[in-house]
């Protein structure tokens, strides 16, 4: 998953480091909406939320 912040970076990150995600299809995946003026990723129908500052500092569920 790659993430476009507000002052250009880009940053990705391995969907398969955290729990729903990783069992989630590419077009679950693609689902993704920004919320909280691009503080969080929400994907509704996982219902997973992720946070921007998290995934930036490498906050992940599982081990790689």
């Amino acid at each position: 998953m790659f993430v476009e912040l507000h002052d250009g970076r880009i940053v990705g990150f391995p969907a398969n480091r955290f729990r729903i995600l990783a069992a989630a299809t590419d077009d679950q995946l693609a689902q993704v909406r920004l919320e909280l003026d691009g503080y969080a990723l929400r994907w509704e129908a996982l219902d997973e939320d992720l946070t921007v500052p998290g995934v930036v500092a490498g906050r992940f569920q599982l081990p790689p």
